[in-house]
């Protein structure tokens, strides 16, 4: 059996969601779902306040009784807690997957560069709620059961990290920031103008390594009307920025702010091995760095 621990590092998640959730894991007899009641409360727009929401992320990372670590969902929030969380987190931690995306980029980003757990990029409980939610959610079930089929479908072995791009230009330059030398960058954007994206893209390329192995560019959508066209898509966006810094842009990548977005494991990822809690010894996470 494989127990996962749920908590909101970021804003609350609605019960009748993870109502939801529970019906969809019910399926899967050998993955098991506990919801921490933090993930509930509200205090304006977080689920609690910092020290609530720190002390629930603490408690699940440190309890033996889970083997995963999810995140209900993003919005914002998750770097307010995310330094102080890494410098509490005991033995236990170690021997978790850390599940989530969009604001827990994060506390992947933070957990990476601490060396804890296994960070993986991958859809999130609140997904639940999008067309086809429910098949965000089984994939996530699916890989912790050890189906390869979920990973994004570029894995080539090399090193890789997923980000919201936001989060991952937020991220540069603090002490949560991983080293990504060696790395292939995954970004993906949500409801952010062309000219955000290019600003962010002029951020993140010259804040990323030099030896960055490359970027690819998942899914950006629901952008806003501006008064006037900006005259680049996103990719366009993605490749300028690139070619100025001397970034190898790799092209697209499947991930994104719906219910298609693939999951990426940080760091290497072995296609021939079953991964999920199978392809993960605890305390020594498979081949990640």
């Amino acid at each position: 059996m494989i127990r996962v621990a749920i908590c909101a590092p970021s804003a609350s998640l609605p019960r009748e969601l993870a109502e939801q959730v529970q019906h969809v894991a019910a399926g899967y007899g050998d993955v098991e779902l506990h919801f921490h009641d933090q993930c509930f409360a509200e205090e304006g727009h977080f689920a609690g306040p910092d020290e609530v929401r720190l002390a629930a992320l603490v408690e699940c990372a440190n309890d033996t009784n889970y083997d995963a670590v999810w995140f209900a969902r993003g919005g914002y929030g998750s770097n307010r807690i995310a330094e102080e969380a890494i410098a509490r987190m005991g033995p236990a931690a170690q021997g978790k997957i850390w599940l989530g995306s969009s604001d827990g980029g994060y506390l992947l980003g933070a957990l990476y560069k601490a060396g804890i757990g296994r960070p993986v990029h991958a859809p999130m409980p609140l997904d639940i709620k999008r067309d086809h939610g429910a098949d965000a959610v089984e994939a996530v079930l699916s890989w912790l059961s050890g189906d390869t089929a979920q990973l994004e479908p570029n894995l080539d072995g090399r090193p890789t990290a997923a980000f919201n791009l936001m989060t991952l230009a937020m991220l540069s330059g603090t002490p949560l920031m991983p080293d990504l030398s060696g790395h292939v960058v995954m970004v993906e954007e949500v409801s952010e103008y062309l000219y955000a994206i290019d600003r962010l893209f002029f951020h993140v390329t010259a804040n990323l390594p030099r030896s960055v192995l490359g970027l690819r560019l998942g899914r950006v959508s629901d952008i806003p009307e501006n008064d006037r066209p900006f005259g680049m898509t996103a990719q366009q966006i993605a490749r300028h920025w690139c070619e100025r810094t001397g970034i190898p842009f790799l092209g697209e990548a499947d991930i994104g702010h719906d219910a298609a977005n693939r999951i990426v494991p940080f760091g290497v990822t072995d296609r021939d091995a079953s991964l999920g809690l199978a392809g993960f010894t605890l305390g020594k996470p498979r081949s990640w760095q």
